[in-house]
């Protein structure tokens, strides 16, 4: 079958589309460079004709809370559009666990947005909920640090590598619609400080990681467990010193 992946040339979507095309599908990768601009909609219904499934793992080139939310909700009214008009049998998304209990996260109501429109769009569709993924925690230090110290809560994650992300989201495109939302997480739960603090240590970052029950993750304090999948999450098998031992 025919799937378009929407940011099928960033971290996630290259790796999808590699194992899509693996799995014998005709697998079309969809971004910027590729002549797809999904806040304009230039190129999307051309890309997305004869399309089976379209797969959304695009992501915003700006994180303030305005530019964010504008993203989310442009370039998803425009795929959902161009995927009617494909007559697309299936849409799939990737978004974050923990959407929906951290309001006062401007990246997580963006994603919560884009889902909702997802839901009301009337296509047969699917959202993959997926946690941290390891990639991120050296990002995570960068936006926590403050005169060379990362200052970080102790809330809890269960962060997973990116390969079984796109392998996650891989399985749900080449299914059947799920109707709702799954969630997929690593195997471990560490503290968001704890965890941070196992990546840099293993990479001689010399940054002292210091848990404070008061410091925000990008804009908000979350609570012990906003992070974490719920009961029924997909359990991927990459432990954090497996994948640290392959970096």
């Amino acid at each position: 079958m025919k799937v378009v992946v929407i940011g099928g040339t960033g971290l996630i979507g290259t790796a999808l589309v590699a194992r899509l095309a693996g799995h014998g599908h005709e697998a079309v990768p969809a971004a910027p460079s590729t002549g797809v601009n999904t806040l304009t909609g230039a190129g999307l219904k051309e890309v997305l004709r004869g399309a089976d499934v379209v797969v959304d793992v695009s992501n915003s080139p700006s994180f303030a809370d305005d530019d964010v939310m504008a993203f989310f909700t442009t370039s998803t009214r425009n795929i959902v559009e161009a995927a009617k008009d494909a007559g697309a049998g299936h849409y799939v998304a990737l978004s974050v666990v923990g959407t929906d209990r951290q309001p006062g996260v401007g990246y997580f109501r963006a994603k919560l947005a884009q889902e909702e429109l997802i839901t009301a769009a009337g296509l047969p569709f699917s959202i993959v909920r997926a946690t941290q993924f390891f990639e991120f925690a050296g990002g995570i230090a960068d936006t926590s640090t403050t005169d060379g110290v990362v200052r970080l809560p102790g809330a809890g994650v269960q962060p997973m590598a990116a390969a079984e992300v796109s392998a996650a989201v891989g399985r749900t495109a080449a299914g059947t619609p799920v109707g709702g939302v799954t969630e997929v997480a690593g195997p471990e739960v560490f503290g968001l400080d704890e965890w941070v603090r196992r990546v840099l240590t293993a990479r001689s970052d010399p940054r002292e990681v210091v848990t404070d029950p008061a410091a925000p993750y990008f804009g908000a304090v979350p609570g012990p467990e906003d992070l974490l999948p719920g009961p029924g999450a997909h359990l991927a098998e990459t432990t954090l010193g497996t994948w640290l031992a392959r970096s």
